[in-house]
Parts: C-alpha cells; structure tokens; sequence
C-alpha cells in the first residue's frame, strides 16, 4: 500500500511538473522553476566564466560586438530573457548557455569562424538550448535520478584556468560540460537556423559551420575534443539536416564576412602570443621552467596587454622560488585584469609564504570572492589559524577538508589538530559487541591522518528495573591514522544479556598523540 502511495505521488509531482517548451510548444517535463533558472543562471554564470579563464578584455570591442550579435538573434527568439553574451579568455573552442540565458563563447572559437552568420549560427544554437529550457530540462532529469541538486561548485587549482578541477558535483560546472542529448542538438540546430533567418542573416553559416566542424573532429584536435566535441559533438547526419533544412528556408542574408574579418583582426593578429603562451602553460605543467619563461616572454612581447602572459611569468618565478619576483608579475596581471581570481589567489598565496599576512588575507578573500578555491581557503585557514582566529580556521578547513587530494587531507589535518578535543565524535567511530570469547568491546575506527589516544567512550544500558545507567570507561593505548583496534571494556559478567542488549556506546574523550 506503502508503495502503491508514493508511485502515485510520484506520478502526481510529474504530471504537475509538466511545462510548454517556450520554443516546440511540447509539453515537457520540467521540475526547474523559471525564476530558479534564473536564479541558477545569475549565480553560475560570473564563476563559470571565472574557472574557464575569466573575461577576455585586452580587446572590449570584440566582446561589444558579440554581444550585439547575439542581441540581435535573442530578439527574435521564442523566449524573452535576461540575455547576456560574452567572450571567455581561452583558446579552447567552444561554446555554452547557461540556464537564464548566459551564454559564452571562447576566444578559441572565434579564431576558427570566418563570418558573422558562422558566428550567429552559434550564438543562434545556444540561445534555443537557453529558450528551450535544455539546461533546466536536463537538471530536471537529474533531481529525479538522483533526489538532490548539488550546491555551488569550490575549484581546486590545476595545471591552467581550464583546468582547474571541480569539488563535487558544482551546478556550473554541470551545465557548461553536460551533453544535450540528439534531440536537443537537433532543436537547437534546426530553431537556430530559423532564428537566423528572422535576424537576416544566412543560415548557409550554419552549414559551414557544422562542416567545419566535422573537418575539425577528424584532425582529432585535442583542444577540440574537450570543447565543442565533448558538450556538442558534431556528426554528418547534423550537417545533412541542416543542409535539407537550408533548401526550405528564405534564399539571401547576410554573411557579413568582412564585417566579422574587421572585428576580429586583433584577435588574429595576437593569435602567436597566445599561442606561446598555451605552450609556456604545457611547459610549467611538465616542470620545464626555463621553457615556460621563454614562452611567457615572447607573449608578453607579441601582446603586452594581456594579464595572463604576466600571471605565466609569476607562476614561473614563484616556481622558481623567486616569490618577490612573482608578487611583481602578479601585480601587472591584476592592475591589467583587476576582474580575474586567478592573480589575487596566486599573490595571496606568495603573500603567505613571505609573511606578509594583511595583504594576503586582502588578496585570497578577494579570491575567493569571484571563485571558490580550496587553496585560497586552505590559506586562510592558515592565515586565522597563526593568528589565534581559531573558530574562523575551522570554518575555512572544513570548506576543504573533504576535497580530493593532499590539499584535502592537509585541510582535515588541520581541522583534527584544532577541534578534535571539542568534538571526538565528528571524527572517532566507535561501536560495541561481543568478541570470540564473549568479551564486551568496544571498536574504535580513526579514519583521521593524526593518531589518537587518552580515549575515554561513555557506555550507556538500561538496567532491569528500566532506568537508564552509564559510566565512562578510559581505554589504554592509541588507535594509529586510519586504522580501527578492539578495546576490551571489562565489562564481562558485570551485565546481564537484557543490559547488553540495550548497549550504546560514544565517544567522550579523545587526543592527538605526538
């Protein structure tokens, strides 16, 4: 019967759950309210482009005149939303739309384009999986499968911007790398070429586009295959469906290559220096350090107006162990991007080393002000935790204690060292029984890196007459970093099988051994 109710309510949360595709006019599944997808797509959007490389601002014109490309489609689209456009700092081509209608699109894809209608045809595309509610839709499908909605995502540093990893399953990070499924693709290939249209432009762009792109995915470029590929993989049957839908529509538009040629200009010409510094990244990552500041040298001197060639060339000298050199570099990334994580984190995190702990504490809150980072909370443990804050270090360790890695298990050291006297239970597991020779124990498991000991567990059992006894028992030794021992709590003889029965055992008291 049990059963039978909750498949109805089920079924009833479905049915009522069911909205209109703003741009098919299906009636679809939806559990995403539209003012929580806009709330999603408000609170995702700044550090999803954060973790991706940031804005690309040396050349504002060219983000200017993306956005009034994609302003012009969003005007004819199915669906009236907050549209925002812009262009992400990173030569990996690809493209993504958020749920709210923030959409992106990296410098990377731009160098690839050859015309403004090429550039609609993708805007185009990302605005019907905005309008249609694809990212709502797929989160839907998500709640069902998996009765929850993870929260904001925290970054862990990697080896580049793009590649910083992400802690859990963080919405953001998501929606930008979730495939949509061929149906999706589909209607996003098909409405964005009507779109297209309704703007003035060619939807012969969309054509091109798609064929290049299959061009592109048989070179097997690495770039490409964690882009474009992996959220929107390209396939002839999606070239042949845009080419039979291009015979149907209106003859004419606009290409709008010169126009598109213009614009980009800066863009082509400062494709070297980004070029050498994608190889400098490679070459720090591979620990070759005269290499990467070979490279972050020769960026600099193609485009000295770009903040990341500086943030290389501080990564490289902090490496190098040369930390005021890299607090120099540092400071000319941000006095030339004053809006990118990146640079605060890494001054803050040289700041630390160098004592200077105002100006590092300024630096890592500034952080993680525009993106979550485990480094930059780590630091601030660490910075509160000198300076006797210890409450606030807590605070900070537990953000990282559970991330993957050894950054993660510094974090949970630290948090052990600070409030395992106060709070033994969050971190020692004990459970009672009997052993092979009847004996009353108590199994204490120490999941923690820090070895424990000067335990003391509280055994609670009801007597006969019903009340309620307990008694603290001291248990000799220690329990070494990850491991679990029997303790004997002698205890044998002195309760009888209903009292041990009614056994509950905690843990009251434990220590760091050093």
């Amino acid at each position: 019967m049990k059963k039978q109710l909750l498949l109805l309510m089920l079924v009833v949360t479905t049915l009522s759950a069911c909205a209109t595709n703003p741009v098919t006019g299906k009636s679809e599944l939806s559990l995403i309210s539209e003012q929580q997808e806009l709330a999603i797509g408000a609170q995702q959007y700044g550090p999803a482009r954060q973790s991706q490389g940031g804005d690309y601002n040396v050349d504002r014109e060219l983000t200017t005149y993306v956005n009034e490309v994609g302003q012009r489609l969003a005007a004819v689209s199915d669906r009236k939303l907050p549209y925002e456009f812009k262009v992400i700092n990173n030569s990996v081509p690809n493209a993504w739309a958020m749920p709210g209608g923030k959409i992106s699109i990296n410098r990377g894809l731009l160098t690839e384009l050859k015309s403004e209608s090429e550039l609609a045809a993708v805007l185009g595309h990302e605005i019907v999986h905005a309008a249609a509610r694809h990212g709502a839709r797929s989160m839907s499908k998500g709640i069902l499968l998996q009765a929850g909605v993870a929260g904001a995502a925290i970054a862990t540093q990697g080896t580049g911007y793009a590649d910083l990893a992400q802690m859990g399953a963080g919405i953001g990070a998501q929606l930008i790398t979730q495939k949509y499924g061929r149906d999706a693709e589909r209607e996003s290939d098909y409405y964005g070429m009507q779109y297209m249209v309704r703007a003035g432009y060619d939807p012969q762009g969309a054509v091109n586009l798609q064929r290049t792109f299959i061009k592109l995915s048989e070179g097997r470029r690495q770039d490409w295959l964690s882009g474009m590929f992996a959220s929107h993989p390209p396939s002839q049957e999606r070239v042949q469906n845009n080419i039979a839908l291009l015979a149907t529509l209106p003859k004419g538009g606009e290409q709008g290559v010169a126009r598109f040629r213009a614009k980009t200009t800066g863009l082509t010409r400062s494709e070297p220096a980004y070029d050498a510094y994608d190889k400098g990244r490679e070459a720090l990552a591979k620990g070759d350090l005269a290499t990467a500041k070979r490279l972050a040298g020769r960026a600099i001197a193609l485009e000295p107006k770009e903040a990341h060639f500086y943030g290389l060339m501080g990564d490289v000298e902090q490496k190098n162990r040369h930390l005021k050199a890299a607090v120099v570099q540092y400071n000319k990334a941000a006095g030339l991007n004053p809006g990118f994580f990146y640079y605060y984190l890494q001054r803050g995190l040289v700041g630390e080393q160098l004592n200077l702990t105002s100006q590092a504490r300024s630096d890592l809150e500034r952080s993680v002000k525009l993106l979550p980072t485990a480094d930059a909370y780590n630091s601030l443990g660490n910075l509160a935790r000198k300076a006797g804050r210890l409450d606030e270090a807590k605070g900070y360790y537990a953000k990282v204690a559970g991330s993957q890695g050894e950054l993660g298990k510094q974090a949970y050291g630290a948090l052990v060292d600070l409030d395992l006297n106060e709070n033994p239970d969050k971190y020692i597991k004990v459970k009672a029984g009997l052993d092979g020779q009847g004996r009353v124990v108590v199994q204490i498991s120490n999941p923690t890196p820090r070895q424990v000991g000067n335990l003391v567990v509280l055994v609670q059992y009801r007597n006969a007459a019903g009340q309620m006894q307990q008694m603290q028992r001291a248990l000799r030794g220690s329990v070494a970093a990850g491991t679990r021992q029997l303790f004997d709590l002698r205890l044998t003889g002195s309760l009888v099988e209903a009292e041990l029965n009614t056994l509950r055992i905690g843990i009251a008291r434990a220590e760091l051994v050093h």
